[in-house]
């Protein structure tokens, strides 16, 4: 059982808190599991991205309290279960501490297996299919979790 889920992204206002509130809705209230987000280079206390916030509302979700922090080893290590947007992520937390790798996953690791793209800074249309692809990754790992 994993009660520490940790998403991980670069900045922490699209993707990762996009994957951490669609999870915390889907996993609903009583599930034991605490999720949360941070960036490898956070944009901290900085709130969601106004795209991918208003992609959420659209599908009955409310990320407005989101409000970015850096992910740091202290973080790393009392997470459970840490899933990152990209491999190049996965590699940078195994650089920042090692000692998690084992529990280091990629957030579409029941799909493709593919990375995330980053819709910072561009269209709506790229924020579109980001969600699609976190929202089909998310109910990848549902039956795990």
């Amino acid at each position: 059982m994993f009660e520490r889920i940790l998403i991980v992204c670069v900045g922490n206002i699209c993707r990762s808190p996009t994957a951490e509130y669609l999870l915390r809705h889907r996993l609903g209230g009583d599930h034991r599991a605490q999720v949360s987000s941070a960036g490898l280079g956070a944009l901290v206390g900085h709130a969601m991205d106004a795209t991918s916030l208003e992609l959420l509302r659209e599908h009955g979700v409310d990320g407005a309290a989101h409000s970015a922090r850096q992910a740091d080893n202290a973080l790393l290590r009392q997470s459970d279960l840490i899933l990152a947007m990209e491999k190049r992520h996965i590699a940078e937390i195994g650089r920042m501490a090692p000692e998690v790798s084992g529990k280091v996953f990629l957030l579409d690791r029941w799909g493709a297996g593919a990375d995330i793209p980053d819709p910072y800074r561009q269209q709506r249309p790229a924020f579109e299919h980001v969600y699609k692809l976190i929202d089909g990754a998310v109910s990848g790992w549902l039956k795990y979790l």
